[in-house]
């Protein structure tokens, strides 16, 4: 690790000089842009059974027309970090876009490893644009978490909003997305991409995430409302959403496989494995 020191009062102090993303920013510093990225699904295979495989992404996806809106609801995990070599991330989050387009817009929450350390972020991205995290919006495992994503015809821009239903703190952000097809609405389990040019990076051991209304007790979440429907997952016709499971990659070995939705269709589960 490099170090940065300067002359005080005639003592040397010095402290970690921390590596700069393309943006200038320090990754993993809440409130500035992070050297990963999250985004569109990866690797994607569509059994056509309702059922798909991604090597970043785990979780549901709806597929429709012209959605304005997005929302979720879960539980942030404890990450395992014991025996971690190197850095994990895993990321939970709602949004729209990214399963057959190429923009997302989304926010959520993050359970990341740290060599050994645990660190736990709020954080939104209107994809292409990069990562930012809510310095502004502490996180805890155990919390649970309200998020959407909302677009307005009028001003044709997409509002994410996060809360902490736990501690009542909340963070939104309003930005116009150029390209943004509105495609697909998504509840996502996701290891992230790109730091250094290479593959998915490893996904953290977050063990179980419980998403919806039937775990988090936040009603109305689980939600989405395109040109044609507005209601849970479970609303849209069967050949509209897609169950997706991740798959191991040569970068990111760890999977992560989803229930089948709930009974009222709104909530599922999804686990890590290795």
């Amino acid at each position: 690790m490099r170090f940065t020191c300067l002359a005080i009062l005639g003592t040397l102090a010095c402290w970690p000089a921390f590596a700069q993303d393309s943006n200038g920013a320090s990754p993993n510093v809440p409130g500035k842009k992070a050297v990963r990225q999250f985004g569109l699904i990866r690797d994607k295979f569509d059994h056509g059974n309702g059922t798909a495989e991604s090597t970043n992404w785990s979780g549901y996806a709806v597929l429709g027309s012209s959605f304005t809106s997005a929302s979720g609801s879960w539980v942030v995990p404890a990450v395992n970090c014991s025996g971690v070599r190197g850095d994990q991330y895993s990321a939970f989050w709602v949004g729209l876009d990214g399963y057959s387009s190429s923009t997302v817009e989304q926010t959520g929450t993050l359970s990341d490893c740290v060599g050994r350390t645990a660190v736990y972020s709020a954080w939104y991205e209107f994809y292409p644009q990069g990562l930012i995290e809510i310095g502004s919006l502490p996180v805890k495992p155990g919390d649970i978490m309200f998020a959407s994503v909302v677009y307005s015809t009028s001003t044709e821009k997409f509002t994410v909003t996060i809360k902490d239903e736990t501690t009542g703190k909340s963070y939104s952000k309003s930005a116009s997305v150029s390209g943004a097809s509105r495609s697909s609405a998504e509840w996502i389990a996701e290891a992230p991409c790109c730091t250094n040019g290479g593959g998915i990076l490893p996904l953290a051991d977050f063990g179980t995430v419980n998403f919806g209304a039937d775990s988090t007790g936040v009603s109305g979440t689980n939600f989405a409302t395109d040109s044609s429907n507005s209601g849970s997952i479970g609303s849209f016709l069967s050949v509209n959403y897609v169950e997706i499971n991740k798959t191991g990659s040569s970068s990111s070995p760890q999977t992560s496989t989803c229930t089948a939705l709930s009974s009222d269709g709104t909530s599922f589960s999804c686990t890590w494995a290795n």
